[in-house]
């Protein structure tokens, strides 16, 4: 019996029988503390998965709402009005890295734009092995400041080898200096095949960035935009960002200036993709959150409950 069957009978006996674990190692013929390291594999590998639900929660109503509203799935994570916004961030994080290792699989391609709440749902991931897929970046990093490399590629290489999939960095800047560089770099064969990788995508998964707040978006925070930018973006009215491309608040982006310059996918791109996941947490949030729903680039949303409720006020 190889190792794969032992997990799931471990697994079946333990939570779908709920047998002890000394009655689970008899019957196997093995020891008590095996059995714990294969109901703790089951768990890793998302054959289990565990969820807690708040017994008299404003959850589940507020996903419904946010449904009707927007037109997409919703899923609405239960906090506790008191956590902090960091505690928000990482359940939102553990939510989305479980529903993406369901849904992604072999033959398959994820986007992936990094950022802060990205960062958070990349420690979570559990390993799920598959076969023929791929992880692609969907922004570049680079800035004046520093190159981004390391901080992206540790990223994708982070969701490559969760699901044994291969890489695709994206190694331009997150801003280019002039339109017509990034028009010249676009009919380059080397960024073709990335952006053509990005178009085979079957999942993207993304947050939206926030100007200021708690935990500040990391392309606000980290030298991407320089005093001038900003207050250019100020004057055009713009909210935030979904992949470094800025939005208003009615979702309109097409004649922001520097958009023209921004790599990263607008959301008439990621309209191709056909499940396009946005994890969003914290108060600032809500405005870019809302400017992205209202220019449809998110099909399934991950929020949680305090942020939920503040979409929804």
């Amino acid at each position: 019996m190889d190792d794969s069957e032992d997990v799931l009978r471990a697994a079946s006996m333990y939570y779908l029988q709920d047998m002890k674990m000394e009655a689970i190692a008899k019957h196997l013929r093995t020891s008590r503390s095996t059995v714990s390291r294969l109901v703790k594999r089951a768990r890793e590998t998302g054959l289990v998965e565990i969820q807690v639900r708040a017994p008299h929660g404003r959850a589940p109503g507020l996903g419904q709402q946010i449904s009707a509203a927007f037109g997409v799935a919703a899923w609405v994570v239960p906090v506790p009005d008191r956590a902090s916004q960091a505690q928000r961030l990482d359940q939102v994080a553990v939510t989305t890295a479980r529903l993406l290792t369901g849904w992604f699989d072999s033959d398959m391609v994820l986007g992936v734009a990094w950022g802060t709440t990205l960062s958070a749902v990349a420690h979570h991931l559990a390993a799920k092995p598959t076969r023929g897929s791929a992880v692609v970046q969907l922004n570049g990093a680079a800035n004046t400041r520093t190159t981004g490399v390391s901080y992206a590629s540790d990223l994708i290489a982070t969701f490559a080898g969760a699901f044994g999939a291969s890489e695709h960095y994206f190694p331009v800047p997150a801003f280019f200096d002039y339109a017509g560089t990034k028009r010249a770099m676009w009919r380059e064969r080397s960024v073709r095949r990335v952006l053509d990788v990005q178009r085979a995508a079957d999942i993207a998964v993304f947050s939206v960035g926030a100007i200021s707040g708690v935990v500040p978006s990391h392309v606000y925070s980290a030298g991407y935009l320089e005093p001038e930018d900003l207050r250019v973006l100020d004057a055009e009215g713009v909210v935030g960002d979904v992949c470094t491309v800025f939005l208003r608040a009615d979702g309109t982006y097409s004649d922001i200036a520097l958009n023209d310059r921004a790599t990263g996918p607008s959301p008439a791109e990621l309209r191709r993709i056909p499940r396009r996941v946005c994890a969003v947490s914290g108060d600032n949030k809500v405005r870019p959150l809302r400017a992205a729903l209202n220019a449809g680039a998110v099909t399934h949303l991950v929020i949680d409950e305090v942020t939920a409720a503040r979409l929804m006020g």
